[in-house]
């Protein structure tokens, strides 16, 4: 099975893209845990919040990956708690550093800041993009992590993306199923 996480900077397309993916590939995602607690959530968050919304969206993915077809597509991972909290509250939880290297993905797809900006209640740093940008890319290069920077709009984002995963899947010799009742 192929795991690829979908990465990056708020208000770059994650969600719409892991969701367009999994259809795609006939397959499940994990959606993004942080969003729903915060929804739901009748105070500001604070630093324990972080913690727990990352560990229950590793635990969504366990779970998730149990009913995959062949790949998973996780909207989130840990290194978006990390840099979350680093620059919320100058640190980070130990769990949190603990398990990012230990992450399982095959591929992450860091999207990049060529989306406009789109208001949310939960985004919080419009004038920031780039900076957040250069931190996801620095991390993700110093985790030695296998990563394809998707850029575009919509569509060509999408199509750049299914491009990477097929490259990969040939690498690793996967015939990856696309028939809709191979689930």
């Amino acid at each position: 099975m192929l795991k690829v996480a979908i990465t990056g900077p708020e208000s770059t397309g994650k969600s719409t893209l892991c969701e367009a993916l999994a259809k795609h590939f006939h397959t499940v995602w994990v959606e993004e845990y942080a969003r729903s607690y915060l929804e739901n959530l009748p105070r500001a968050y604070n630093y324990t919040d972080i913690l727990h919304i990352a560990q229950m969206q590793m635990q969504e993915y366990e779970l998730k990956k149990q009913q995959a077809n062949q790949i998973i597509f996780c909207d989130t991972e840990l290194l978006v708690t990390k840099i979350w909290a680093e620059h919320a509250f100058g640190k980070c939880h130990a769990w949190i550093l603990a398990n990012l290297p230990k992450q399982d993905f095959d591929l992450y797809l860091l999207t990049y800041i060529d989306l406009p900006w789109q208001y949310d209640k939960l985004r919080e740093h419009p004038h920031k993009r780039d900076f957040f940008w250069q931190w996801y890319l620095n991390e993700a290069k110093n985790l030695g992590w296998n990563y394809e920077i998707i850029t575009g709009m919509c569509k060509e984002r999408t199509q750049k993306a299914i491009q990477a995963i097929q490259e990969l899947a040939n690498k690793r010799g996967i015939l990856l199923n696309l028939a809709r009742d191979s689930q």
